[in-house]
């Protein structure tokens, strides 16, 4: 079972999520994450489209995705849409801001809307909100995994309940994406 998480990340916050998403992926048997970081390199749209499943990140910046994830989708048209390699296949999302909202529902609502678009089946979560900094969903998000960064560098923020909340994600994916494989047999 193949586990792709595609995203962008600024300044390293959500590549640290990104991280932590493959490992949960990878928590679960049978699966195998791979990461695809959207940057000055050519996407691999064969691989992705040999995925069973996609987990798109992007940090949120000015309410919304990033420049350069708005690019990806674009790009998508031609690469996945048109000819339809993403349909049927699981997709989820996660984001980080700054500020503790920053307005990340609407980024992750753009990734679903988007998964919608190309055809695919999207998981949120499904953790009750977290009361305290130190459990899963502090943020409160079901369409997906938020996070926080406070203006440091990567190493200490987002904080570990925002990482094991990515990594939950991770887990969920894997698991419905086996349920849906042992399905389809």
């Amino acid at each position: 079972m193949k586990i792709a998480v595609l995203y962008h990340s600024g300044y390293g916050h959500t590549a640290k999520l990104a991280q932590f998403v493959a490992q949960g992926a990878e928590a679960v048997d049978g699966a195998k994450a791979e990461l695809f970081a959207l940057g000055d390199e050519a996407l691999d749209w064969d691989a992705l489209a040999a995925a069973d499943a996609i987990i798109f990140g992007s940090p949120t910046y000015n309410g919304s995705i990033s420049a350069r994830f708005k690019a990806m989708m674009e790009e998508s048209t031609r690469n996945a849409w048109i000819p339809k390699r993403w349909v049927n296949k699981i997709a989820a999302g996660f984001t980080n801001s700054g500020a503790m909202h920053g307005d990340k529902l609407n980024s992750l609502t753009t990734m679903a809307l988007f998964a919608a678009q190309q055809g695919m089946i999207w998981v949120g979560l499904d953790v009750f909100p977290g009361k305290t900094d130190e459990e899963l969903n502090r943020i409160g998000g079901w369409l997906g995994a938020m996070a926080q960064s406070d203006d440091a560098p990567a190493d200490v923020t987002p904080i570990q309940s925002d990482l094991d909340t990515a990594a939950y994600l991770g887990t969920r994916v894997a698991q419905i994406t086996a349920q849906f494989l042992r399905g389809q047999q």
